[in-house]
This record gives C-alpha cells, structure tokens and sequence, in this order.
C-alpha cells in the first residue's frame, strides 16, 4: 500500500502531509518486502536526522528476515527500546522531525510504528571558557540537553533528582529540561518555572538566552534575574540548596533560578579555596564593581564641582595633565569609555588570536596618540584603564555587561549635579533593584530584606562546617542540610 493512500485513509484533512515532506530532498520513503511472509512494508524517514547505522544494523535485517504479520510483532522481533505504536496522524510530523523512523505496513491501516533512529551530533566536552577556573572539574556543559542530563546526573546521583522535559517553539520545538531535587525544592519554585515555560508564546527557543528574557519577573530591566552558568558541578551545588535547574537543547548555559544579586559576584571557584581566601576574593570583586561603576563619575564630578576636596599636590596634578586638553571632562570621558567600548566589542567579534592582539595594540596605540594629542589627560587615561580592568573581575558575563551599561547614567548626572547627581542616581539604581525579584523571591537577598542567617554566603563565604542551613528566602522543604554539632566534632584516630 502506498504511504500517500495510507494518509488518506486515515485523514482527508492531513493528506497534503506526504506531498509536503517529499517536497524535501532529504525525506525518504522506502519500500521493502519481507522474505519469509512477502509481506510489504514501507520506512518514512529524514535521512539527515537518522543514524543510517542503526537502520541498517538494528532495524532493516530484523524486518526482512524475521517473520511478522503486525505491529506488535515488530515490538518484539527489533532489538531497539524506543518503538512507539500509535494510530494519531498528528504525531507523524513530530516523530519523523524528531529522528524517528515511521514504519506502515500492508496488513493494518489504521496504525503506524515510531522506531527511533535518533543521530546525535554531539561536541566533545571541554573545559569551561567563562568561568574557568584553576582548581576543581575542568567540565563544561556542551549544546546536548542528554549529554548536560548525564553530566548533572552524575554529580547527583539520586532518585530523588527530577528531571521534567517540556517543549516550546512553534517552530523550533526546542526541549527544555526542569531539574529539582525532591523533597529539599520548593514546590511553588517549580510550579512557577512550569507555569511561565508552558505559557510560552514565542515561535523560536535557540537559546537559553531567550528564556533569560522571556520568562523574568521583569524583561525591561537590564540586570539578569536568572543565573546561567556552563560548570556541572556549579548546577549540582545549586541544586542541592534547593533551587531549580533549567536545561535547554542546544544551548551549553544551564539556568538556575531563583537567584539573588551578590550570586553573580561569587565565583564557583570560592568553594575550593580556604573560605579566608575565598572571603578576600569576593570582597575583592564587590570593590571592583563599585570602582569600575564610580570611579570615573567622580572624576567628573569632582573637576565640575568639588575640586576643594582634592589634596594640593593631586590638583597640581591634574591641572597640568588637563591645561592643553579643549574637552570638558565629561566629554573627555565619554570619549575614552566608548573608546574601551569599541576595543571590547572590536575584540570579541574578530578571531580570537587577531582579537587579543587588537585590544593590545589598539588599547596602546589610542591612549599614547590620544593623550599625545591634547584629547584626553594622562590621569584620566589611568582611570578609565582601572575601570575597565575591574568590570573583567565579575564571573558572571551577562552581569559584566550591565556593569559597562551603568557608568554611563552615572557620568551624566554628574556632570549635571555632581557628587548630588551620582547619589540620586545611586537611589534610582537602588529602587530599582529593590523592586527586582527573581521567579517572585527578593532580589536583594540578604541585604533586603536583612536577613542575617544568608550573610555566611553572601558577601564573604564562612568555612563549610557554618553553612548548615540552606538559603532561608527558598523556603526549602528541608532547611538543613546536615547536622551543625555533629560537623564540629572531630575527633584524632588515637582518641
């Protein structure tokens, strides 16, 4: 029987399904005979979505050799697992996009057998290019949502890890993975992630990116309210504390929500120092935030306005770096920050090797020819290089985009106000990000509201043996993680 009559009997409404994948040049259908009962069955399938292998292999001599007069025949002379019987014509194009092989025969025209045939193109694992660390796993995630399944897996290997797939994109029918540890997640978390998942309306998902913008409490802010990382064990870690991990196909992000502000300064890195050091380079970046957003605002601020605050010895300074400059201060600045915007921007989209050796020669080049020129002052330069070096020292690169983006309000109102201006503008900032929430949890977190109990990770990291209890604003089923007087006894061999 012809796979298009097939069709017909079964719909006249889906009959034009066959005419529109043979309009394809890589869909084939196929006509075969079996030698031991004559009986003629047909194979539907994308050559580019199928392992030819397995056809060949594990499907084709089983059909031809074995005897069968149905389906469930075939369930059980085939030696693959994945074999679907089903009498819905609408599930046809799904199976046959999905790497399926859609296999009729003469004898039945009501039903049809899937048998996957699944060809997985997947890139090796490496290790991780943003956040790179010296110690711990040198894994990475790769754009295979079963290869990121087995790598978390792995690292948590418990029954109670769930894992529930949906799929969204009308055109791209892109799966999306939720991960939750049961009995330690809040199920209100969950049910949240699921909610605004399923109520997806949007045709394309190719990224974990679009689900950033799609799914946040608030998509016009420029903060990320949703943690993507590419470390395994950083997901296993986050996990365990009882957050939710979404997993996307083809993306090598995995996002991890609720999450909280300080989170996006912390580099998983921490957790394999001693917690002082640690501590120490977490301060360090928290400075470097406020330096990089501030320091040249205050430049601005400062030569406007508030030139008596400056010692005697530093004015003389930077009198005589700015006495040939015709520039204003703040277009002094604009001027060298959208020129270290363009250096940054010009490096990432050239190949990596050109790339480096433009930002270092481009950099050295601009600042000499720039101050050379009366552009810009020497002091100024020096600024600008610190800000810039200090906006690299955040892990997190969607948050070291927004770092970039906020010195610019920053410098406007303090040409307009000075030391006035950056403070209203630290307001403005201040109310936005008290308004910020994170799949409906405070953003701020620990800071507001204060919560005491969430500080030991926060801003510093306390040694393991104090950080007993998990984050109190998850509201986690179970809130402790393991037994704090028992952790601090420790007893020698000899006693």
């Amino acid at each position: 029987m012809n796979i298009m009559n097939w069709f017909k009997k079964k719909s006249s409404e889906q009959s034009d399904l066959e005419q529109k994948l043979s309009n394809s040049s890589d869909y084939k259908r196929i006509e075969f005979v079996n030698q031991k009962t004559n009986l003629r069955f047909q194979l539907a399938f994308i050559s580019n979505l199928i392992d030819e292998s397995i056809l060949q292999k594990s499907v084709l001599p089983y059909l031809l050799e074995q005897a069968f007069q149905s389906l469930e025949d075939i369930v059980k002379i085939v030696p693959i697992s994945d074999i679907q019987i089903s009498e819905d014509i609408s599930l046809v194009e799904q199976k046959i996009f999905n790497g399926y092989v859609l296999l009729t025969i003469e004898s039945t025209n009501k039903t049809m057998a899937f048998i996957a045939a699944h060809k997985e193109l997947v890139r090796s694992i490496t290790t991780p290019e943003i956040e790179f660390s010296v110690l711990g796993p040198k894994e990475s995630f790769v754009e295979s949502i079963g290869q990121n399944l087995n790598l978390i897996r792995k690292r948590i290997p418990i029954k109670e890890l769930i894992v529930e797939e949906l799929q969204v994109g009308k055109l791209s029918k892109t799966k999306i993975a939720i991960l939750h540890i049961d009995g330690i997640t809040d199920k209100e978390n969950v049910k949240t992630v699921k909610q605004r998942i399923g109520d997806l309306q949007f045709d394309m998902i190719t990224d974990s990116s679009y689900l950033v913008q799609l799914i946040s409490d608030n998509g016009n802010s420029p903060f990320p309210q949703l943690l993507d990382t590419e470390r395994p064990d950083r997901v296993a870690a986050i996990l365990a504390e009882g957050k939710v991990a979404i997993v996307v196909d083809g993306s090598p992000q995995v996002l991890i929500a609720p999450t909280t502000l300080v989170e996006f300064f912390s580099s998983f890195e921490d957790y394999f120092l001693n917690w002082i050091v640690a501590s120490f380079f977490r301060l360090i970046r928290l400075f470097s935030v406020a330096f990089s957003i501030l320091i040249t605002p205050i430049y601005v601020a400062t030569l406007n306005y508030h030139y008596e605050l400056i010692p005697r010895d530093l004015l003389i300074t930077l009198v005589s770096s700015r006495q040939l400059i015709p520039l204003p201060p703040i277009l002094e600045a604009l001027f060298l920050e959208l020129t270290i915007e363009l250096l940054r921007e010009a490096g990432a989209r050239l190949p990596t090797k050109v790339g480096q050796t433009m930002g270092i020669v481009g950099g050295i080049v601009i600042g000499t020819a720039s101050v050379e020129a009366a552009l810009t002052s020497n002091v100024l330069l020096i600024i600008v290089a610190l800000s810039a070096l200090a906006s690299f020292t955040t892990p997190v690169y969607k948050m070291s985009n927004t770092i970039r983006l906020l010195r610019f309000p920053f410098m406007i109102f303090a040409e307009l106000w000075g030391l006035v201006g950056i403070v209203f503008c630290f307001c403005l900032l201040m109310t936005h990000l008290l308004r910020l929430k994170s799949l409906g949890r405070p953003f701020l977190e620990p800071i507001y509201p204060p919560r005491m109990a969430d500080i030991k990770d926060a801003f510093v990291r306390l040694s393991f043996s104090q950080l007993s209890t998990r984050p109190s604003y998850l509201r986690t089923e179970k809130p402790d993680r393991f037994n704090k007087q028992k952790a601090k006894k420790k007893k020698d061999i000899d006693e």
